[in-house]
């Protein structure tokens, strides 16, 4: 045991000698309603502030990330503007390092656990790693060959697997409508692929408790952008794009969700490649938006609900997004998502909120669900932005991953009753 403890010191002080070091970094949470103050804060993303929570029209606390440069300049402007603003963390680091000694000493004993029982579990006492994500899948599909199914879908810009998870207790025969599902396009929202990954346990591992659930069809992207997960473990805790080259510029990666093609480049973007919401230097440049757009494709013609995981924080959110205006089936959009917001909030006291993502949020092109609902007729089309980590990081701590996980499991089950009930 004294040699374990030894081991976890010496790897936790490798660790994080390898990560970006965000010292000095500090967090304020802002509140505004304005649209106008709302576009000149949009402004800032291209010079380094970082909006930990998205900007909204309901005067909902945001978190901003000030890197040490602007610790002067942008409190200024918020005064100068009148928004109204507090300190939240007054040094991003501490904050970032105790979640890397957690991370490290949870994932190190569950490492120990499958290396005693020869299995992959599912321990959710942390956030998994990709390859991790990876093994339990395939041993869920080789422990109920009845009802799961996992295949690469294709591999990210840097060669890692992208799996797409299929369940059905009727073998896809065509009698059931499908849900798509896909999670993790942006990297540091980590609790988005481990509430799929909880969404494949429960659906698989305790599948006679949810009898209702299999009433449809599922297809699961857990992980969609692996390469930017991988780094945000591994560099840097707040990468947020792929990992391609971009030619011509020394700066990484593409926001995959400006990325679609549908109305890209419209609103909302950046030409920047240094900028978190570059667009990419054409629409579907990145592989994973290849990979899923395929998938999508593959599997339209039968799909009647579509949802992308992210953080956060308790919004779903539907088309358009590239401008505020209303989707034509707002009315079914707004009527749906109501039933699963209501089921969370009944079964657990959290609401989220339900509404057209511009109007609401701001303006953002080039996203899957407006390319769901567009190119894919898919009319129930919705962004989930899960609940984010409040004073104690970008994401919550993890061991609020099974509530909130749970939270919007329960959701999931509004979702599918109403899918069955109504396209079976």
């Amino acid at each position: 045991m004294r040699y374990s403890f030894v081991f976890l010191a010496v790897l936790f002080a490798f660790t994080a000698a390898q990560q970006k070091s965000y010292d000095g970094y500090q967090v304020v949470t802002i509140t505004v309603d304005d649209p106008q103050k709302m576009d000149l804060l949009f402004q800032w993303q291209d010079h380094g502030i970082d909006f930990w929570d998205s900007i909204n029209a309901l005067g909902r606390p945001v978190r901003v990330m000030i890197p040490p440069h602007l610790k002067e300049e942008f409190p200024v402007f918020l005064a100068e503007n009148g928004i109204p603003y507090e300190l939240s963390i007054p040094n991003v680091e501490t904050v970032f390092a105790q979640e890397r000694r957690v991370q490290m000493e949870r994932r190190a004993r569950a490492m120990m656990n499958r290396r005693l029982t020869g299995r992959s579990t599912a321990d959710f006492s942390y956030y998994w790693q990709p390859d991790e994500i990876s093994d339990y899948m395939r041993q869920l599909a080789a422990d109920y060959p009845n009802l799961i199914t996992v295949e690469n879908a294709g591999d990210s810009y840097e060669g890692r697997e992208i799996l797409v998870v299929r369940i059905s207790n009727t073998n896809f025969d065509g009698t059931k409508p499908k849900i798509f599902i896909d999670a993790g396009i942006h990297a540091r929202e980590w609790i988005a692929p481990m509430a799929a990954v909880y969404l494949i346990h429960e659906l698989v591992s305790h599948s006679y408790e949810h009898a209702d659930f299999l009433e449809c069809d599922w297809i699961i992207i857990p992980i969609a952008n692996p390469d930017g997960y991988q780094f945000s473990h591994d560099v840097n805790r707040m990468w947020r794009k792929t990992r391609s080259i971009n030619t011509g510029s020394t700066c990484i990666g593409t926001d995959p969700n400006r990325n679609y093609r549908y109305r890209w480049g419209f609103a909302g973007v950046s030409t920047n490649p240094c900028s978190d919401i570059f667009m990419g230097p054409a629409p579907h440049s990145e592989r994973e938006v290849q990979v899923v757009s395929s998938e999508l494709t593959r599997e339209a013609a039968g799909v009647r609900l579509y949802l992308s995981f992210h953080s956060f924080g308790d919004w779903l959110i539907y088309p358009w997004g590239y401008d505020r205006i209303y989707h034509p089936n707002y009315e079914q959009l707004d009527e749906v998502g109501g039933l699963a917001s209501d089921a969370i909030y009944n079964a657990h006291g959290r609401r989220y909120t339900v509404g057209n993502s511009a109007i609401l949020l701001y303006p953002a092109a080039g996203a899957s669900d407006d390319y769901a609902a567009a190119e894919h007729h898919i009319d129930l089309s919705y962004t989930v932005e899960l609940t984010g980590g409040g004073s104690t990081g970008f994401d919550l701590p993890p061991h609020m991953i099974i509530p909130v996980s749970g939270e919007i499991f329960t959701g999931l089950r509004a979702y599918a009753r109403y899918i069955a009930d109504n396209y079976s």
